[in-house]
């Protein structure tokens, strides 16, 4: 299935590619539209009763189509839900994150997932260098892709954005930072990250309101990408918990 494989597939045609029945209940609650559906109804264990155009599939040929296992009998294509910075819907106290030239999607469906939990009201994809429909990050997600609003653009369009709704830039370096627990999340912020390899480029140290790290005890001087961004979304969620109990 091309739409599985090739980015271009998925842009030109507008369609992208979720598989399992976990992951498709929560796409469908979200308000995605189904356009084909492929299910094999020995595995699926009844047959599709939901929306879509329906290819009934046997075990063998499932096994053939499914890019990964443990799917569930069901494999479908997606319309595309195309979001701009400009339809996002803001709450009152906005927390946002920004990962910036992300490259793994396994990376960013891990984000994701921490994002939903944490309620974040956006994750803003920076000059990608990964396809935010590629399989692998729907899939790391556990359905978080179709909760969470996930935006992509420059980052130059980014930093206006965020400077525009009076949003706190808080960017994630070593270099010239405070530890993050004491920096001030209540207010609206966006907590940006950077890759693993190189950090964010200068665009985004120049435009933070504030520079955060996470203290680093031991012979490692990095985390992993989706394990940061987790530690700073729970401590702004813990700060705001707090505000509001007082």
């Amino acid at each position: 299935m091309l739409l599985q494989q090739k980015s271009q597939e998925r842009r030109s045609r507008g369609l992208f590619v979720v598989e399992g029945r976990r992951e498709l209940e929560r796409c469908l609650a979200c308000g995605y539209h189904l356009d084909t559906v492929f299910y094999c109804p020995e595995i699926y264990g009844s047959h599709w009763k939901g929306e879509g155009r329906v290819v009934q599939l046997t075990p063998d040929v499932y096994n053939k189509v499914a890019y990964r296992g443990g799917t569930e009998g069901v494999i479908a294509e997606v319309e595309v839900r195309t979001r701009t910075l400009d339809s996002l819907s803001l709450s009152d106290r906005p927390l946002v994150v920004v990962l910036e030239s992300v490259e793994k999607p396994g990376n960013l469906g891990a984000v994701l997932r921490s994002a939903d939990a944490a309620q974040v009201d956006a994750v803003i994809v920076c000059d990608p260098l990964t396809d935010i429909y590629n399989p692998n990050l729907i899939r790391s997600s556990t359905g978080a892709f179709f909760s969470v609003p996930c935006v992509t653009c420059t980052s130059a369009e980014c930093i206006t954005y965020l400077k525009q709704h009076a949003i706190q830039i808080l960017t994630a370096q070593l270099q010239d930072s405070n530890p993050y627990y004491a920096t001030d999340m209540r207010i609206g912020t966006a907590i940006v990250m950077g890759t693993e390899s190189t950090g964010l480029t200068e665009q985004w140290r120049q435009a933070a309101d504030a520079h955060i790290r996470i203290p680093m005890l031991g012979i490692v001087d990095s985390l992993n990408v989706s394990v940061s961004a987790a530690i700073l979304m729970f401590e702004a969620v813990r700060q705001r918990q707090c505000r509001d109990e007082d």
